[in-house]
């Protein structure tokens, strides 16, 4: 049998950090390339087809926060996970809304990286499917509600006749939500069935910060949601 590498590139301008995490995921047989300059990174994301990307937030020429928008508006979906040494809400919430796929605060720990990694690689090859393969009965090809609309074969998304930008991870907590319409959802059930985890990693507000990223895209009121609802203590719930 033929084992496939996974191809990672990693954008960061410390030395030790990014040497650090080459050597580590090289161990665990990746394909690693890597990128000191944000322009660089960038031009080498965008060229290249890579399984996942670990980027830094703050680099010289091109942050990571324009190099994930801008790899989003260019149409490359390659799961992104953002590195910062910032630890408040809001800048999370930002690389969300721009289509970072994951997040880690610096200092971090080498194991819960891979593990956020290999939870990725993971959520990407489940939903992989034959060619032809129908979607689930539950979810019809085309979804409306309210003023937006969804298709889910195509992974596009509109509101009020304008195309959104999703990350893969919005996309695919929206449609679990959808799946199951009306039910109570917990966090840690969407890490497990979304993130692909089996442990407390990450914690469940990153799906908090996830779901309120969505009502300022879906919601024509985020702080009063009609579909997007939180059940105190229990989850999430959507709703037409």
């Amino acid at each position: 049998m033929t084992l496939i590498m996974k191809r990672l590139l990693i954008i960061e301008d410390d030395p030790s950090i990014q040497r650090g995490l080459k050597i580590a995921f090289e161990k665990e047989s990746y394909l690693v390339e890597t990128a000191s300059d944000g322009e660089f990174g960038f031009e080498l994301a965008k060229s290249k087809d890579f399984d996942a990307i670990i980027l830094d937030l703050m680099l010289p020429s091109k942050s990571g926060e324009h190099i994930c928008r801008d790899l989003r508006l260019a149409g490359v979906m390659t799961p992104i996970l953002m590195l910062t040494s910032k630890s408040d809400e809001l800048d999370k919430v930002v690389g969300f809304k721009l289509g970072a796929d994951d997040y880690v605060t610096k200092p971090f720990s080498i194991h819960e990286l891979k593990a956020r990694i290999e939870a990725i690689l993971r959520r990407v090859e489940s939903a992989k499917s034959p060619q032809g393969e129908k979607l689930p009965k539950t979810v019809p090809e085309e979804f409306a509600f309210s003023d937006v609309v969804i298709c889910f074969r195509r992974q596009e998304i509109k509101k009020a006749g304008k195309a959104l930008k999703l990350s893969v991870k919005e996309f695919e907590i929206l449609k679990f939500l959808i799946e199951h319409e009306g039910e109570v959802v917990s966090r840690e059930t969407l890490l497990r069935e979304v993130w692909g985890y089996r442990t407390s990693i990450p914690t469940t507000r990153t799906v908090d910060n996830y779901i309120l990223s969505l009502r300022k895209k879906l919601e024509c009121d985020a702080a009063h949601p009609k579909h997007l609802l939180t059940v105190h203590t229990s989850g999430y719930k959507f709703v037409r």
